[in-house]
């Protein structure tokens, strides 16, 4: 019998906001397009919040601080790869914005957020994040 394993990704998002402004990235990558948070992988040599604070300065060029954990989120994008999200926040950060490969950076309203097209799951994801 021919069994598959599955491995278990762990992976990272942030919501940087100032009052009803959220930071969002317009992603370009085909498989998975449209309105998100900036966010990674986290990598075998740091911890789980070392990874949320390295990932935001690769993404966004931002030193975030004290970045609270607000939830978890579970995709299965392939039939044999689980990923693991751990959804972060925080609205004390330093730095100027740049945006990069992933996608445009940018600001808006958290109640605008109907008017664009949101990456898979986004609706959900910003649900978790903003009320916790």
């Amino acid at each position: 019998m021919d069994k598959k394993y599955q491995k278990c990704i762990l992976t990272n998002m942030c919501m940087v906001y100032k009052n009803e402004m959220i930071l969002v990235v317009n992603r370009k990558k085909s498989d998975w397009p449209g309105i998100s948070f900036p966010g990674g992988h986290v990598e075998s040599n740091e911890t789980i919040l070392e990874s949320v604070i390295r990932e935001m300065k690769e993404e966004t060029n931002l030193d975030i601080k004290n970045p609270k954990l607000c939830g978890i989120y579970e995709w299965k994008r392939e039939e044999t790869n689980r990923y693991i999200g751990f959804l972060y926040k925080t609205d004390e950060f330093e730095g100027e914005l740049k945006s990069n490969e992933e996608g445009e950076l940018f600001w808006i309203n958290k109640h605008d957020l109907n008017k664009y097209e949101l990456s898979q799951d986004f609706d959900e994801l910003f649900e978790i994040m903003d009320k916790n």
